[in-house]
C-alpha cells in the first residue's frame, strides 16, 4: 500500500475542503514538456531514487500524491508551494517547465534523507501550509486540470477565503490504473488566518 500524506481537516465545504499539511520533505525534479507529458518523464528518476539509487543505497516507501507544479525563477525556495503556472485557462499545454515531486515519507528532513546519487533529483522542504483542496476523477488532462481548478477559485471566493500563491496538482494513482477511478487534487494555499466563513 502505498503511503499518504497526511493533513488535517479543518473545514468541510460544498465543493472543497480546507486542510492544514505539516512541513515535509520533497525530492523533485525539473522536467521540460507538456502539461500531461511531464509527470511521465519525472517519475522514473524519482521512483529510481526511492528504490535505492541514492548516497545510502536505501530503499524509501512510495508516498501519495504525486505532485507538479510549473516550473519558475521567481518561485523562492522557502514558499509553501509545489504547483505553479497551469491556471491560466487561455493558455495551451505548450512546452514548459515543470516540477515534478514525491512527498517524502513522515520523519525524512534534509540531515537526515537519504541524498539522490542523480543530479536531475534535488530535495527541498515544504513549511506547513493552509490549504483549499478540490477532489476529482478523471484523466490527467491540461483541459479538467484549468475546469476544475475554475471551480475551486469560485468555491473558494464564495466561502469568504482568500487565496495566497498559485495553485499545485496532485495525482495519487499510477498510470495503468483506469482513469474514471482514479483520485486527483487541486490545492490552494490560503491566508494563514481563522476563516471568516464556517463550514457547510
Amino acid at each position: 500500500m502505498t503511503e499518504q500524506q497526511p493533513y488535517q481537516i479543518e473545514q468541510k465545504f460544498t465543493d472543497f475542503e480546507v486542510r492544514r499539511y505539516p512541513e515535509h520533505l520533497l525530492a523533485e525534479v525539473i522536467i521540460e514538456g507538456s502539461f500531461e507529458d511531464a509527470g511521465n518523464r519525472a517519475f522514473r528518476y524519482l521512483f529510481s531514487y526511492i528504490g535505492g539509487e541514492n548516497r545510502s543505497n536505501r530503499k524509501i516507501a512510495m508516498t501519495a500524491p504525486v505532485v507538479q507544479d510549473a516550473e519558475s525563477e521567481k518561485i523562492q525556495m522557502t514558499a509553501p508551494v509545489v504547483q505553479q503556472g497551469m491556471e491560466d485557462a487561455s493558455g495551451s499545454a505548450e512546452t514548459k517547465k515543470f516540477r515534478v515531486a514525491f512527498v517524502l515519507p513522515e520523519g525524512f528532513t534534509l540531515e537526515n534523507a537519504p541524498q539522490p546519487t542523480s543530479s536531475q533529483v534535488q530535495l527541498r522542504v515544504v513549511p506547513e501550509a493552509r490549504a483549499a483542496v478540490i477532489r476529482f476523477s478523471g484523466r490527467w488532462s491540461t483541459e479538467s486540470y484549468r475546469r476544475h481548478l475554475e471551480k475551486l477559485r469560485e468555491a473558494v471566493g464564495a466561502a469568504g477565503l482568500t487565496c495566497v500563491g498559485p495553485p499545485r496538482f496532485a495525482k495519487f494513482d499510477p498510470p495503468f490504473k483506469p482513469w474514471f477511478m482514479r483520485r486527483n487534487e487541486i490545492m490552494l494555499d490560503l491566508f494563514n488566518s481563522s476563516p471568516a466563513a464556517s463550514g457547510h
